[in-house]
């Protein structure tokens, strides 16, 4: 191939190069830009994600307020329980040792009678001496009566011996329960100490409530966030009470099987529980949170353990914890009415169990968004509140 030729290619050759190499400088900041836009996306969709996070945990830590309450509650009736269950074996264990005290108080009085009888015949075998029974034996005047004073004799000797076997076995019965009474007593206090336990526990959590309180209510956001889940939870309490209405409303367009409850008299129903009213219905300020707050029902300031009473015979269809509102009992009066009763320390009715007027259903206490043993009670006609005052029996 002659040299013009092979030159001519060589520019060909170069020329297709530059243009090559033309176009790929060119396509260069696409390729970094569209690099670039991907990690942005990616940047931004990790930045949604943790933004998703953040608003999840501020979502449970919403909730968390007065599930914060329930939970210290909860822990305060377990703490409770314990407490009154180690207090009733407690006064088990001194009734037993009462009864011990007594058996031992008889069992003495017989060994201190047999001992008296033993020294009885015991002063009579010296007086008479070793040879009392010889003496009695020959003084004998016929062999009948000879025979008549061996069986005395033998009868004498065989009673002396069974006095001596009961006294030996009163002694055994009071040693054995003198090592009860010590054992009672050692168990009685180790009861005693598990009671002050449990008393140092129930203290440590009430005052822990106390503080948790305390910054709810102090603490602006959490202030605000305990004001908004008692509004759900009283929505919550509302949309149950629809629901029961409802249901009642669907039974009682069946055919009746039964005879429908009297309606209660108006101003004449007995008092959920002894105390003082200290929460009025309708609109009151609400003493924990400073702020005025429509009340649909009454708050009665009761002792601690005070029994709640049902205010007329019905259906219990409720017996739970409620957000704010502690341990809840919901009765339903076949009658149009339905009664509530909150902040609970115990329940002793349960959901479906019929009660009469009057009776105990539960204990009054301190559960839920409430700082002292008080009683929350709600009357509704249907699912509409009714003021309370007005039906329960003037005081």
């Amino acid at each position: 191939m002659n040299r013009p030729l092979i030159l001519m290619l060589a520019g060909c050759v170069a020329a297709c190069a530059g243009a090559v190499s033309s176009v790929w400088a060119a396509g260069d900041p696409i390729s970094e830009k569209i690099e670039r836009e991907r990690k942005t996306l990616e940047q931004l969709k990790g930045k949604i994600e943790e933004k998703r996070k953040r608003a999840d945990e501020a979502e449970k830590k919403r909730e968390s307020v007065l599930q914060g309450i329930q939970t210290l509650d909860e822990r305060l009736m377990r703490t409770r329980q314990e407490h009154q269950d180690i207090s009733k074996k407690l006064r088990k264990k001194d009734r037993e040792i009462e009864t011990i005290t007594e058996q031992l108080g008889s069992i003495r009085g017989s060994i201190q009678a047999r001992r008296e009888a033993i020294l009885a015949r015991l002063r009579v075998q010296y007086m008479e001496g070793r040879t009392g029974y010889v003496k009695a034996l020959l003084a004998a005047g016929s062999y009948g009566d000879f025979q008549r004073r061996i069986q005395y004799l033998s009868a004498v000797s065989q009673k002396d011996f069974e006095l001596m076997g009961t006294f030996r076995a009163d002694v055994g019965r009071m040693e054995q329960a003198e090592r009860q009474r010590a054992d009672a007593r050692a168990g009685m206090l180790a009861y005693k100490g598990a009671t002050e336990k449990k008393l140092s526990d129930i203290r440590s959590l009430q005052k822990e409530k106390k503080v948790y309180f305390t910054k709810v209510t102090q603490e602006k956001e959490s202030f605000s966030r305990a004001a908004e889940e008692l509004e759900r939870s009283a929505s919550r309490v509302d949309s149950l009470l629809q629901e029961l209405e409802t249901r009642r409303k669907a039974l009682a367009m069946r055919p009746q099987t039964a005879p429908t409850a009297p309606r209660g008299s108006k101003g004449a129903l007995p008092w959920p529980a002894d105390g003082q009213v200290v929460s009025f219905f309708g609109r009151q300020k609400h003493p924990t949170f400073n702020t005025y707050v429509q009340r649909k029902g009454i708050e009665i300031k009761t002792a601690e353990g005070s029994f709640i009473h049902s205010v007329m015979p019905g259906t219990v269809v409720y017996a739970d914890w409620l957000k704010g509102y502690g341990l809840v009992i919901i009765i339903d009066h076949a009658n149009g009415f339905f009664s509530l009763y909150a902040h609970a320390s115990r329940i002793l009715a349960k959901v479906g169990e019929r009660v009469a007027e009057g009776q105990a259903i539960g204990e009054t206490g301190d559960t839920g968004m409430i700082g002292e043993n008080t009683l929350y009670f709600e009357l509704r006609e249907g699912s509409d509140p009714v003021d309370p005052m007005l039906w329960l029996a003037k005081r």
